[in-house]
């Protein structure tokens, strides 16, 4: 029953985030960030790493988010959509096809390359995957990168498994907290504990090996083989399965964090879509220079995904002596220096690029 809706999530969610990076938007990966120059490619837009309001933002949106879905729905990422658990649910199907073979041993052998392709997933963040593909075996980091996760990703799923789950995995631990009395669970109806069985099937099922019918446990990750189990029992004598999903989602709690949420998702998308196009920043470099001389020192920011060439200059009374026709690629910044001689100006210096449609000054003192 509810096995093959999991299932079909997990495919969904597998195909989403390996397709992810081969997603385009102006010519840079829909989501990818770039070590080097430390800037987030995020759909269509970059974010730099001095853009810190925006990280702190990022998080606090995170972190609102998981709040409400454990609040609302419990561990319904741990059963459902966790890379682990889709990872263990894919290769045991996949195992079980080939009868007459070790379930494990078989298993073990099918995680080798789901491994090394969520290896290659993981560097497609990072780097895009043409170059990823192109610099596997010739490239040393991206090499080493690869392998190395690989190895980590294959031993964690291999010989610590479910385990993980119920003794590591620091976000289950932080679940608990979460939960409240209406918090959706799987839970054994006591009520009809006179009608069960006692075949045990929802325990033979369970991954994580606890025994639906002594109670709501911590471990429990709201996969419902329980309940699949003993429904293929219960339906033979038209009875409905005694685990099931319990909770209450629709209540006061679900909606004020739900719009907590998209509030803060929305206020984000704004700050991130609503920034200038291009930034444009001058400071004076402290240093002795002949008198009536400054250096200074400029950056200028293409958050766009077209190229732009601005024209610098400066008003009357100062001479600008250096680059004056600046080129920045798209998703990209360029730094200069230029200095700057006054001609009867004084004490402060109006910087200013142009180019066909837009206009930017700054001011910075002048000594």
């Amino acid at each position: 029953m509810w096995r093959k809706y999991r299932q079909a999530v997990e495919i969904l969610q597998a195909i989403f985030v390996t397709g992810l990076p081969f997603l385009v938007i102006n010519g840079q990966s829909a989501l990818r960030f770039d070590i080097a120059e430390l800037k987030l490619y995020f759909f269509g837009s970059v974010i730099w790493v001095n853009e810190l309001y925006l990280v702190l933002f990022a998080i606090l949106f995170f972190l609102l988010f998981i709040t409400s879905v454990t609040a609302v729905f419990g561990r319904v990422w741990c059963g459902w959509l966790c890379p682990q658990t889709v990872l263990l649910d894919l290769s045991i199907r996949i195992a079980r096809i080939f009868r007459g073979l070790p379930v494990e041993t078989v298993q073990r052998i099918v995680l080798l390359p789901f491994s090394a392709m969520v290896s290659l997933t993981v560097l497609w963040y990072f780097v895009p995957p043409l170059k990823t593909m192109q610099s596997l075996f010739s490239d040393a980091v991206i090499t080493g990168f690869f392998l190395v996760q690989w190895g980590v990703i294959y031993a964690e799923l291999v010989f610590m498994g479910r385990r993980f789950c119920t003794t590591i995995c620091p976000y289950a631990m932080m679940q608990n907290a979460l939960f409240d009395k209406n918090t959706l669970v799987i839970e054994y109806d006591r009520a009809r504990e006179s009608e069960c069985m006692k075949c045990d099937d929802c325990v033979k099922a369970c991954p994580v090996d606890i025994d639906i019918k002594e109670g709501l446990k911590t471990d429990c990750i709201a996969c419902a083989e329980c309940i699949d189990a003993c429904a293929a029992v219960t339906e033979k004598r038209n009875m409905k399965p005694f685990p099931g999903y319990s909770g209450n989602i629709l209540r006061p709690k679900s909606y004020w964090l739900g719009a907590a949420t998209f509030l803060s998702g929305l206020i984000l998308a704004i700050m991130v879509y609503a920034r200038p196009e291009v930034s444009f920043l001058v400071s004076r470099d402290p240093e002795r220079l002949p008198q009536g001389i400054n250096r200074y020192s400029w950056t200028l920011y293409n958050n766009s995904g077209s190229s732009k060439q601005f024209d610098l200059s400066v008003q009357s009374g100062f001479l600008i002596i250096g680059e004056t026709r600046l080129l920045v690629e798209p998703f990209s910044f360029k730094k200069g220096k230029v200095l700057i001689r006054s001609e009867g100006g004084k004490n402060e210096v109006l910087f200013k690029i142009k180019d066909d449609r837009l206009t930017i000054e700054q001011k910075a003192g002048f000594l």
